[in-house]
């Protein structure tokens, strides 16, 4: 089907509309806005998603609603912004020069000293205000795991986060009080079209639907995919790569598409995390821990599910978790569609079963049985916001008398994909699931798996850790308020 095509992005700049006709294709928004517009409250500390201080708010449009999420300015390329508002730190304050509420109270706390990580420190509370005016403190450190300081210490931005309301009201902010306005002119520059920007090496694509997406990969193989940009924007900013033809894919409602029917739970692949929890955690709680802890804030409202499955990566944080619930991927390639077990998905280090010009266009994750054990276990050298040394998922049957009727074992960290633990396994089905067994399971993992020692973790960390897991995974199951069968029963009622 023939669409219609627009030779350049538009968005929305603070109340400017910005329209380019000449972008390089990996040009991050950070580089934009300190370069090419001067604005210089944001900051680039670390150039990979990790600091938080280049933290501005994005706005899109999803179902006629306007949601603002903080994202890295520093990975996030400008060619995904069509139809979006961005909102840096100078549009806070009054024209008058009056501070905005999130700015006084961080004055008024003294929770700046050297001031260079503060701009994204009120942006990220900025984003966190707007949707919970009274947070506990629990929600202000998710909302600033993605936020790095190094010399004024946590405890005063808190006490800044608890006391916005009181300088105040959200609903007099201007983001809330422009809602409407902002919404039809996003509306206006949502316009359907296929976008495409530059030639070669520069080209930029942004496909009108689906469809559109799916006969622009078929006659262009070769073109990156970038959804949320969390790992490819690295590959630009750390590793200088050219990736060039880009078609982006974060601005394809069809692909952030959540549905549920009898057998499961499905995610189209461009739901990204922070989409995905409120129904991930409800129907499987035992990931919650995990969710929390993936990346920053930042890092979940860009990041998305299926990048991180298309991407093979070794330590992925959702992988071990999909392979032991049983998920599939469904690659689509034009008009063909077929569905691959994610297990069989990653095939070597860097390799994936994925033809040319074939993509993931959603997850299936089948709902846990009644009885069925379950857990995930992220061990990482910081707590918040770190790539894993080790990612395991354990899924057990037992049988009425209490024996191994079947295991599914994952691993992310161990093997050069996430990878079964086939040994494990095998030595626990069909043996009582007590100590004697658990020992001789924790023995067979060396036949599983040899790890590699790298700058997270040794080799022999490794492989102790993952026995100590399953372990671990035994006595919590074991215990005497079976702690994660009583939390699932209650989950599904």
């Amino acid at each position: 089907m023939q669409v219609e095509t627009r030779n350049s992005v538009r968005f929305l700049l603070n109340d400017k509309l910005v329209e380019l006709s000449d972008l390089p294709a990996t040009q991050t928004l950070l580089d934009f806005l300190r370069i090419e517009r001067r604005l210089r409250g944001t900051k680039e500390g670390c150039a990979e998603g990790d600091c938080g201080a280049c933290t501005v708010l994005v706005g899109r449009l999803t179902d006629g609603q306007l949601t603002y999420e903080s994202v890295n300015a520093c990975i996030r390329f400008v060619g995904s912004l069509d139809a979006c508002h961005v909102v840096t730190v100078e549009a806070l304050a009054g024209t008058d020069g009056t501070l905005h509420p999130v700015q006084k109270a961080m004055v008024d706390t003294h929770a700046s000293q050297c001031g260079f990580c503060t701009p994204g420190f009120v942006m990220s509370l900025y984003g966190l205000w707007m949707h919970n005016p009274n947070p506990a403190v629990r929600d202000i450190e998710k909302a600033l795991q993605g936020n790095l300081c190094r010399c004024t210490g946590y405890a005063a931005i808190i006490r800044a986060a608890e006391s916005v309301s009181a300088r105040g009201n959200a609903n007099n902010d201007p983001l809330v009080a422009e809602r409407a306005r902002v919404i039809e002119q996003l509306q206006t520059l949502k316009d359907g079209k296929r976008v495409e920007v530059g030639v070669g090496k520069e080209r930029l694509v942004l496909p009108a639907n689906v469809d559109d997406f799916a006969t622009f990969m078929e006659a262009n193989p070769g073109a990156t995919i970038v959804a949320g940009s969390t790992d490819v924007g690295l590959w630009v900013t750390k590793f200088m790569r050219e990736i060039g033809p880009v078609v982006f894919t974060s601005h394809l409602d069809e692909l952030r598409l959540i549905s549920m029917d009898d057998e499961g739970l499905k995610l189209g692949a461009g739901v990204s995390y922070t989409d995905a929890y409120p129904v991930i955690t409800r129907i499987f709680p035992d990931l919650t821990e995990l969710w929390n802890r993936i990346g920053g804030e930042q890092v979940r409202n860009m990041g998305t599910i299926g990048g991180n499955v298309a991407n093979g990566s070794p330590i992925g944080d959702t992988p071990p978790a999909l392979i032991g619930l049983g998920a599939s991927v469904l690659l689509r390639k034009g008009q063909n569609r077929r569905s691959v077990l994610i297990e069989k998905f990653f095939i070597e280090y860097g390799k994936q079963d994925r033809l040319p010009g074939e993509f993931v266009e959603a997850i299936h994750i089948p709902y846990l049985k009644q009885g069925e054990l379950f857990a995930v276990y992220k061990i990482s050298k910081r707590l918040d916001e770190d790539i894993s040394s080790v990612c395991g998922a354990f899924k057990v049957t037992l049988d009425s008398h209490g024996t191994v009727e079947a295991a599914v074992i994952a691993f992310g960290g161990m093997a050069g994909t996430p990878k079964r633990a086939a040994a494990v396994e095998q030595t626990l089905i069909g043996s009582p699931w007590h100590d004697e067994t658990i020992e001789q399971a924790m023995a067979a993992f060396a036949m599983d798996f040899t790890p590699l020692t790298d700058w997270r973790a040794s080799a022999d960390y490794r492989l102790l850790t993952a026995r100590n897991l399953l372990r671990r995974f035994y006595l919590e199951t074991t215990g005497e308020e079976n702690i994660r069968l009583n939390r699932y029963t209650a989950a599904v009622g």
